[in-house]
């Protein structure tokens, strides 16, 4: 069985073994190993040939303007008023991504499927988000997805590639529904190399990409260590945002239908590119104290960071409150 050779992989101490056994169970897994041992992988060279942010145009579409900001909007001036964006992301990195756009003006919706559960901090990055619940699945679910699709500017997803495209929503599709779409595609390892279609998160591609080992090594331990942030999911999610601002305005200037390939082990390649702190164990942790802001949710109070960049006439923050997966319909706001 599958499982079996899961176990007769780790008996013999193959990481290569493990993995691909692994993969085959369906489990989602992967070897430690040191950056040098990732550099020489397929995939860790699969992932370095690529450059950080990956632009695809999907179509021929005619450029769809920004909507007019007047200089007395109230409550507050925001500068992505009016962009939608349909989410499809879970975890971490794509809920960031939809949490900053939020943050901008924004509306994002948040898609989940009511079969599937999430993690905590779903109630920290749902600020500022609709939220409700497609089953895709299901032919009403698809439906209810096209629509809004119909309706959308930015669409970001999180689905391993291939994904989505068999039920009908990848990225060529998507642009077939919705001309002049920008499509924001996240995955593990990237969209090509033999471990393009597998599914990863945060620690396990720190795990297989060597930034575990090379903490280890900087910390004088014997094991592999973690880094003390979700700094790939992080990081991505904002790069996200980025990618589907710049599209966005790349799409009102020119036209076209557009796709921008992110991936969690990119980012990592470029991260090790900025180097390291010599003596980075010896740094203290500053007090979050003065970054701290609270806010109704659908959970109770919520004391969650503040968004980070601060601005004097376009003030970023949440109009919305964080709510409970499925609060919303699937539909857009009238106004």
């Amino acid at each position: 069985t599958p499982r079996s050779a899961v176990e007769a992989a780790l008996a013999n101490r193959s990481a290569l073994a493990f993995e691909q056994a692994a993969a085959d169970a369906n489990m989602v897994v992967a070897a430690v190993r040191s950056q040098a041992e990732w550099d020489a992988h397929p995939q860790g060279q699969a992932v370095a040939s690529l450059p950080l942010l990956v632009w695809e145009k999907l179509g021929d579409a005619p450029p769809l303007p920004w909507a007019p900001l007047a200089a007395d909007q109230r409550p507050i001036v925001r500068p992505l008023s009016g962009l939608r964006v349909l989410d499809l992301t879970r975890i971490l990195a794509g809920p960031i991504c939809g949490r900053t756009l939020a943050a901008y003006g924004a509306d994002v919706l948040l898609v989940n499927s009511p079969a599937l559960p999430n993690i905590e901090s779903i109630i920290e990055t749902s600020r500022g988000k609709l939220s409700c619940h497609v089953e895709l699945r299901e032919p009403a679910g698809q439906a209810a997805l096209r629509s809004l699709l119909a309706g959308a500017d930015v669409f970001v997803q999180g689905y391993r590639p291939g994904g989505l495209a068999a039920l009908g929503f990848g990225p060529e599709q998507a642009a077939q529904i919705r001309p002049g779409i920008v499509c924001i595609s996240l995955s593990a390892y990237g969209h090509i190399g033999p471990w393009s279609g597998r599914r990863a998160f945060d620690s396990l591609v720190q795990t297989a990409s060597g930034f575990n080992d090379a903490e280890r090594i900087a910390a004088g331990g014997d094991a592999p260590k973690a880094l003390p942030t979700q700094i790939l999911d992080c990081a991505t999610g904002l790069l996200m945002a980025f990618a589907a601002q710049a599209a966005r305005l790349r799409q009102a200037r020119e036209g076209g239908s557009w796709l921008v390939r992110l991936s969690l082990a990119q980012t990592g390649h470029w991260l090790r590119s900025l180097g390291r702190l010599a003596h980075g164990f010896s740094a203290e942790r500053p007090s979050l104290k003065p970054y701290l802001e609270s806010s109704a949710s659908g959970w109770g109070e919520l004391v969650a960071v503040r968004h980070a960049a601060q601005f004097s006439h376009t003030p970023a923050g949440w109009d919305r409150p964080s709510v409970r997966p499925g609060t919303h319909p699937p539909a857009w706001p009238t106004a």
